[in-house]
């Protein structure tokens, strides 16, 4: 009898969570897709797919060099109601490889039993918005001239992200399509969540640099999640101290690389949550630092004879010599003990004994930063006091000839004030310039 009440108990335990974990979900403006929603079949066949698709990518090993045929390739796979398309396959698996995204991770995620959220918030796309049930990846439903633009400049993409892998744009993670016989093809893609994880974050924003139509009401009644806007910012900053300079220029680097693609009407999402104090002594930590610059570079660890150097902000340099490292956990000190300076690092040097000036310039010009030791670190940006989660995302508008007659009209009905439909030059100046002057 006792054991049947303490089964009953823990019962009751666990559903009282877990309707409480569905109701916050219901408070930031998600909704579990279960059987009775709209969305529940194509999400079904979402993970279906998904998961018959990953398995092939895990059981075929991917090449050691990419070719241009891999950025042109289509892999379908028939189920028995409908067709998944994947393109672009092993360039979308190099790309999560370099990520340190474990395949089986990523499978698990994305066809888990778990039921999909449907993400519910003011932004004007017709887009549907889907996340996982971790939260941790993000699926987005794309119309056609959108993914034909994506993979006509995905190489220029790779490109971009593999000269400056702590790049700020969104990372796509996968691109496929369904086809359901008599129905409309549908395209989504998979892309890694800006604000992962999200449980301390309690404020988000989508930035796009201009005036018009950017501000939302924090108490209007709608939609649950609140996206506050440029407007909604004013009289904020981003506090990074020392890191406002690598934040401000990875912008520039990243929007020219826009530019270059004639695109514009992109945000910056930005959110952040306060560091509690273990945060804030454990990024100080020397055995914390050796972990976050393993993960900051993306080549081969230092040989014995070759010891890294951390380069501080000051301008000096710590060495982190073989046998401190291995001194073990007793010996660990923080690193502003061995230095003498603050370690808020902004760029990272790790040369080997024989370095030439070249091989450093190149290290420089990827433009790193010390990550911190996080999954979703390259969107994470820890200041002073808050966390900071940004990312830039919405690549796809281009500017043509619709965009050129919006951006006359909108000069007639806004005569002298900022609106977003500009050109793409003129639009990454004006977002570059807000980035700038809002981040301290």
């Amino acid at each position: 009898m006792e054991k049947r009440n303490v089964q009953r108990c823990s019962g009751t335990t666990r559903r009282r969570r877990w309707w409480g974990l569905r109701r916050r979900w219901r408070m930031l403006g998600l909704f579990e897709i279960n059987q009775e929603h709209e969305f529940y079949s194509f999400t079904c066949l979402m993970k279906e797919g998904l998961h018959a698709a990953l398995q092939t990518s895990i059981d075929t090993p991917g090449p050691d060099e990419l070719s241009a045929e891999h950025y042109k390739s289509e892999q379908t796979q028939v189920h028995k109601d409908y067709e998944m398309q994947t393109f672009a396959g092993l360039v979308f698996s190099s790309l999560r490889y370099s990520l340190d995204i474990n395949e089986e991770e990523y499978k698990r995620s994305l066809s888990s039993d778990s039921c999909y959220l449907q993400f519910m918030s003011n932004s004007k796309s017709k887009a549907d918005f889907f996340l996982t049930n971790d939260k941790r990846f993000f699926l987005k439903t794309q119309n056609k001239q959108e993914v034909k633009f994506l993979l006509s400049n995905l190489m220029a993409y790779m490109d971009h992200l593999e000269k400056y892998p702590h790049s700020l744009l969104v990372r796509f993670l996968g691109l496929h399509s369904i086809q359901v016989p008599n129905e409309t093809k549908k395209y989504f893609i998979v892309m890694q969540s800006v604000f992962y994880p999200d449980e301390r974050i309690d404020t988000r924003y989508d930035i796009k640099g201009c005036e018009v139509g950017r501000w939302t009401d924090p108490e209007s009644t709608g939609s649950p999640v609140k996206i506050l806007k440029d407007n909604n910012f004013e009289g904020k900053h981003i506090i990074l101290d020392q890191k406002s300079s690598w934040l401000v220029d990875q912008v520039e680097i990243d929007t020219a690389f826009l530019r270059s693609l004639n695109v514009l009407d992109y945000s910056i999402l930005l959110a952040h949550q306060p560091l509690h104090k273990d945060e804030l002594d454990g990024k100080h930590s020397f055995s914390n630092l050796i972990v976050r610059t393993e993960k900051s570079m993306a080549q081969d660890s230092p040989t014995e004879e070759d010891h890294p150097t951390i380069s501080l902000l000051g301008g000096d340099s710590f060495r982190l010599a073989s046998d401190t490292i291995d001194s073990g956990p007793d010996h660990v000190q923080d690193i502003g003990e061995h230095s003498g300076h603050s370690i808020h690092c902004q760029e990272i040097n790790l040369p080997s004994g024989n370095s030439t000036d070249a091989e450093l310039h190149e290290f420089h010009a990827h433009h790193r930063r010390l990550l911190p030791n996080f999954k979703n670190s390259v969107h994470v940006i820890d200041g002073p006091e808050l966390r900071y989660f940004v990312g830039i995302v919405d690549i796809f508008t281009v500017y043509g000839l619709k965009k050129r007659l919006e951006n006359l009209w909108k000069s007639v009905r806004f005569p002298g004030r900022a609106f977003s439909t500009v050109s793409p030059a003129t639009y990454s100046q004006r977002f570059c310039r807000w980035v700038k002057d809002h981040t301290k």
